[in-house]
């Protein structure tokens, strides 16, 4: 199939045309009207089935080979995040306070290119494509588990996708067996003391006093009571309190993360969680509202696919370009199409330290170095095609 892969450069023009077009004009999870659409309209031109409102947004694409074989579905998530764009170049976000700080425009893109390319070629497909675009990644609770439940696996044998990840370099590319990218779980607790004087403390419950206590109390989790050898982070990512420089604050925030790839020490984590924001507050006499939501599960990589994910990268890039990466602390929610069906989640290196490409995911100067995309989509077809032979 190296004519397929030849033809994905050909159009390498065209994928950056239609990133940098959703990167200008980006909409946030669960509202995805317009970016659904131009995703539908260009499938339906290439003359794949075309399913949407597929679990929300969902867009959902079918193409059906000549030859018998194997269905296998790739995935690309559609949505931006609530960041204003802070770059200075032509395609940055027209939307004010919107941006594409993810790669998810660039996802899209690429999986809009293996589709063109696919459908040029479908005579030769031993199986069935199915292309998967999801809304609401970014979100809690995301879209990939409402497009299952709406059907978006059915006849599916195995599913791949990637991410394309500015803190590897353009030109490599990563994936390991087994857990690969952490639960990402979530916390607000609103801690409720009694207000007062600035210069009368003893008359108080001060509740930034105690909201500090669980701040410094929280880390015992993972400094003393988790096995060193497992990875786990509990993070305060937020402290709100208080409004004047005299006045004890009645009522303090306190917002962050837990994230653990071990099912068993996840719910261990949280029940400790629990008991220590319970005593912290009753030792200084002060109440608590908890929120503790369970996040995505752990992305866990089928130990076979992930091995294909090796012998494909390095047919394609080279064993000095094909890594085994390192444990992700971020979460996806790629994670429940491996909960129904085999498949591999792998990253592709996005960034370009000589080109000024080195800010992370999430901050308002993100952006890529787009040939990341070709090579994400190299490595997505390979799959697949590897696959069905």
């Amino acid at each position: 199939m190296n004519e397929i892969q030849t033809d994905l450069q050909a159009i390498y023009e065209e994928m950056v045309a239609w990133r940098r077009y959703l990167h200008q004009n980006p909409e946030l999870s669960f509202h995805e009207y317009r970016t659904a659409e131009f995703v539908a309209n260009h499938l339906r031109s290439w003359n794949i089935e075309v399913r949407t409102g597929v679990g929300g947004n969902g867009v959902v694409g079918l193409l059906r080979g000549s030859g018998d074989g194997p269905t296998v579905a790739l995935r690309a998530d559609m949505d931006a995040l609530p960041i204003q764009d802070e770059k200075n170049c032509a395609y940055a976000s027209k939307t004010a306070g919107i941006m594409h700080a993810c790669g998810h425009d660039a996802h899209t893109s690429t999986l809009l290119g293996i589709a063109k390319v696919a459908s040029r070629h479908r005579t030769k497909l031993k199986g069935n494509l199915v292309f998967l675009f999801q809304h609401a990644e970014e979100i809690t609770p995301g879209g990939a588990d409402a497009m299952i439940q709406n059907g978006a696996l059915e006849g599916v044998d195995a599913v791949f996708g990637v991410h394309l990840w500015t803190p590897f370099p353009v030109g490599h590319v990563y994936g390991r067996p087994g857990p690969f990218m952490a639960a990402p779980d979530e916390f607000s607790i609103q801690i409720q003391g009694k207000g007062g004087h600035g210069g009368l403390p003893h008359q108080t419950v001060d509740s930034i006093y105690v909201a500090s206590q669980l701040v410094v109390n929280l880390q015992s989790i993972v400094s003393r009571q988790v096995d060193p050898i497992e990875p786990c982070v509990v993070s305060v990512g937020s402290f709100h309190a208080g409004s004047s420089f005299n006045v004890i604050a009645e009522t303090s925030v306190l917002n962050g993360t837990v994230r653990t790839f071990n099912a068993e020490l996840r719910q261990d984590v949280k029940q400790r969680f629990e008991r220590i924001v319970q005593a912290t507050c009753e030792m200084y006499g002060a109440s608590y509202q908890l929120d503790y939501k369970l996040g995505y599960p752990t992305v866990v990589n089928d130990a076979h696919e992930a091995e294909r994910f090796f012998k494909v990268g390095t047919a394609l890039f080279g064993a000095e370009a094909t890594h085994e990466s390192p444990l992700i602390m971020a979460g996806e929610d790629f994670a429940y199409y491996l909960h129904h069906r085999p498949g591999c989640y792998m990253f592709v290196g996005a960034g370009n330290e000589e080109a000024g490409i080195i800010y992370p995911h999430h901050h308002p100067k993100f952006d890529i170095d787009e040939r990341s995309m070709l090579n994400a989509a190299r490595l997505l077809l390979g799959m697949a095609l590897d696959y069905m032979e």
